[in-house]
């Protein structure tokens, strides 16, 4: 029992890069997973999934249900990203994109989901989000510094555009009218990951626990105190170790989703080159720091946290009219937000 107690309980350090929201949760250091009926405790578990770190962290009295709970959590991760991995050759998406201008794939109804749930997003933020930027993406590589061509940007910017994707509801199937198209999910695929991770709790039994698959993070019921679980917006400018959160914000039944230029980037001649692409250019986008949104649930949270390309104005604007929370912190500390955050959140002052 000892060895499955370390494994259940440690602590991601916070300044991992894959993080935007930082959780801050106390956790226990000695919990039984004899099946003894005990207070409730919190248990954490962190494994790479998603192609990310994913960290679910429950409230339960039961280590034994925790681990079946956690488990099921993680294999629903691994299924979903094996269905709509951009990368993967027999993943449903890379099927569509291979038959792009030739014919519509049948795909699951997760995969014709999280396509449709794209396609209102990339309406709602006027192609600001667009799951067709595919092309690219494949372009611009932040590990290697690569800085792509003028015309090869304007080439791969003539098969950008969500419009071109036609979906069949009763037939289950998606086809991109022109060919070179390319779906890529990575906007939008861990915040549903993060759903339907909180799903897959509450069916086994669980009525408290968070799940941040990377920055994407979504919340159920309240700690062990019945308070509500708390996170950390992070310093889009960070300059040291004292400084690395700006913000917390309090979190129960609702998610949060960071998209920011801090987390994959370069620099070269002064000018930061991030991996947040405008779908309408083809460069990353020139708004400098970081957008927070609160929603109802993580595919909200996610896909409209690409309001940081709009910026602050225009990306409130938006949030404000479909009924959910957004913040904006620039790279100066300037900060935007909605009405409704005003009162919930507490800022540091370092």
């Amino acid at each position: 029992m000892k060895s499955l107690l370390k494994k259940m309980i440690f602590v991601c350090p916070l300044n991992m890069a894959t993080v935007c929201i930082v959780l801050l949760v106390p956790f226990v250091l000695s919990c039984s997973y004899s099946g003894k009926i005990e207070e409730q405790k919190i248990f954490k578990e962190s494994r790479t999934s998603m192609y990310t770190v994913v960290s679910i962290t429950v409230v339960s009295k039961s280590g034994v249900e925790v681990k079946k709970a956690v488990d099921a959590a993680f294999t629903e991760f691994d299924r979903l990203a094996s269905l709509m991995n951009f990368y993967s050759n027999d993943s449903e998406i890379s099927r569509i994109n291979n038959e792009a201008g030739i014919a519509p794939v049948k795909v699951s109804k997760d995969t014709f989901d999280v396509i449709e749930r794209s396609v209102y997003t990339s309406e709602m933020t006027d192609g600001a989000f667009d799951v067709t930027v595919g092309p690219l993406v494949k372009l611009w590589d932040m590990q290697k510094k690569v800085i792509p061509d003028k015309k090869a940007i304007e080439e791969s910017l003539k098969t950008v555009g969500y419009k071109n994707i036609v979906l069949d509801k009763t037939a289950s199937t998606v086809f991109l009218r022109k060919k070179g198209a390319q779906i890529d999910l990575g906007g939008i695929l861990k915040g549903y990951a993060a759903d339907r991770g909180i799903e897959i709790l509450r069916q086994n039994g669980i009525s408290s626990a968070i799940v941040a698959v990377g920055g994407e993070v979504r919340a159920m019921g309240t700690k062990q105190d019945g308070l509500p679980w708390v996170v950390g917006i992070q310093n889009p400018r960070q300059k040291g170790a004292n400084d690395e959160i700006i913000a917390t914000m309090e979190l129960s039944d609702k998610a949060t989703s960071t998209s920011g230029d801090y987390n994959k980037y370069f620099e070269e001649d002064g000018v930061r080159y991030h991996h947040l692409i405008d779908p309408k250019t083809g460069y990353p986008s020139k708004y400098c720091g970081s957008a927070t949104i609160v929603a109802d649930n993580a595919i909200t949270s996610d896909g409209f946290s690409k309001l940081y390309i709009l910026g602050p104005e225009k990306g409130l604007a938006v949030a404000k009219k479909l009924g959910f929370d957004a913040i904006f912190v620039d790279c100066n500390g300037g900060i935007a937000m909605s009405d409704g955050l005003k009162d919930k959140i507490k800022f540091i002052h370092n």
